[in-house]
């Protein structure tokens, strides 16, 4: 496999540069340069930037109103927003549903939700996990009873990421008992402003309100809204989880991290010398880097040949590596950028993730200019092993599915 870029990418890459540093606005490019949060609103106005320039959804077919970029341009799109600090757009909607609704939905489905999520009109969340069914997730029991020309749902999702803002929510919902349970499960989309739909916050340890429980109470969801054939959704479900593992290999974010570990190891303690010189410390940076890199490799390969297998409706399990190693990779970066600034990584205020904040004078000098988020990012990373299919769930599947076992 040749790795090296054409004249054509290079210039691709030229453009896509230059679009980051003429469109993206400046408070957005701090507040994640920073580690800060950022808002919906924050998103929407991106996306709709995105939108005008014909760049709403890098990884759609031109036929929906995508780039058609090919795996080279999405893979150089994403590692200059990574190194842009520009915001990833959202997942749920352009990553996850919409290969499933441009897959499996219908016609009217298509005309009417893609130009929304295009324009950044809907915002979507995702439905999957409830109590007791995560990992476990057929044994879900959110039901979803048909009468007349409506469903009616009831159930509880959990661990529910940005429901708070939604628009829409696509969720795995029980509509037979009979068979084995993944035979018994439909793909619906509900109306987050449905009577009987609410949220409630779930604070994580970083003290972020990132996350909800989902509640439906005898919502009423019109049978149009169903995706698919009835009793199909597990199919459509796997489908997206295969899109969204590929997804979590975030390698251009790994790159940022570790460049920015990079810097807070070369500074210059007030006592002592840099990290950097540390030989051991070296290393460590030396192994994960070597990591990404053969990650990077692996992940191009893998979409590589999904490109090139027309036949193909879904990536194959060789995702799970990608999730492993990608999720794994993540928190060393942070494990180590914890490491490297010592006393200084301790100290968690939460309110230090605002961008209006201002620290205590006192405290200045031992915060530096990366500790505020980090710590926080540190708690906040320990999730990623577990989302979008544990760890111990992609090395069953590598088991089954790729070494026979």
């Amino acid at each position: 496999m040749d790795l090296t870029f054409t004249a054509e990418e290079e210039a691709f890459r030229d453009e896509v540069r230059a679009f980051f540093a003429a469109e993206l606005p400046k408070d957005i490019r701090d507040k994640l340069d920073l580690g800060r949060h950022i808002s919906k609103d924050d998103m929407v106005r991106w996306q709709k930037i995105m939108y005008r320039k014909g760049w709403g959804a890098p990884n759609w077919p031109a036929k929906f109103g995508g780039t058609g970029w090919n795996i080279v341009q999405q893979h150089i799109f994403e590692e200059e927003r990574a190194e842009a600090c520009a915001p990833n757009q959202n997942p749920f909607a352009l990553k996850m549903l919409a290969p499933v609704m441009q897959n499996f939905g219908s016609a009217a489905q298509q005309e009417y939700f893609l130009p929304r999520i295009l324009s950044g009109e809907d915002w979507w969340c995702q439905g999957y996990s409830e109590p007791g069914s995560g990992s476990d997730l057929a044994s879900l029991r959110t039901s979803a009873v048909r009468q007349g020309d409506h469903y009616i749902v009831n159930g509880q999702k959990t661990w529910n990421t940005m429901g708070q803002y939604a628009d829409w929510i696509f969720a795995l919902v029980r509509t037979s008992t009979e068979g084995r349970q993944q035979q018994g499960i439909s793909f619906l989309l509900v109306d987050m402003k449905s009577p009987g739909v609410s949220v409630r916050p779930i604070v994580m340890l970083d003290g972020g309100h990132e996350i909800n429980d989902i509640f439906f109470d005898n919502v009423k969801v019109p049978v149009e809204n169903l995706i698919g054939e009835e009793n199909k959704g597990w199919t459509y479900a796997k489908f997206l989880l295969s899109h969204e593992r590929s997804g979590n290999a975030g390698i251009g974010a790994c790159k940022r991290a570790l460049k920015k570990l990079k810097e807070i190891a070369a500074a210059q303690p007030a006592n002592g010398k840099p990290l950097i010189e540390d030989s051991r410390f070296r290393d460590r940076i030396a192994q994960v880097e070597m990591e990404l890199m053969a990650l990077e490799i692996t992940n191009l390969r893998v979409l590589s040949g999904y490109a090139k297998d027309q036949k193909a409706q879904s990536l194959g399990p060789e995702v799970s590596m990608l999730k492993i190693k990608g999720s794994e990779i993540i928190q060393t970066l942070a494990e180590l950028k914890m490491h490297a600034l010592g006393h200084d990584a301790l100290p968690y205020v939460r309110e230090a993730l605002d961008m209006n904040w201002r620290g205590n004078p006192l405290l200045n000098a031992h915060y530096g200019s990366y500790a505020p988020p980090l710590s926080g990012q540190y708690f906040n990373n320990r999730k990623t092993t577990i989302y979008a299919g544990s760890t111990e769930i992609q090395k069953n599947i590598i088991s089954q599915m790729i070494l026979g076992l």
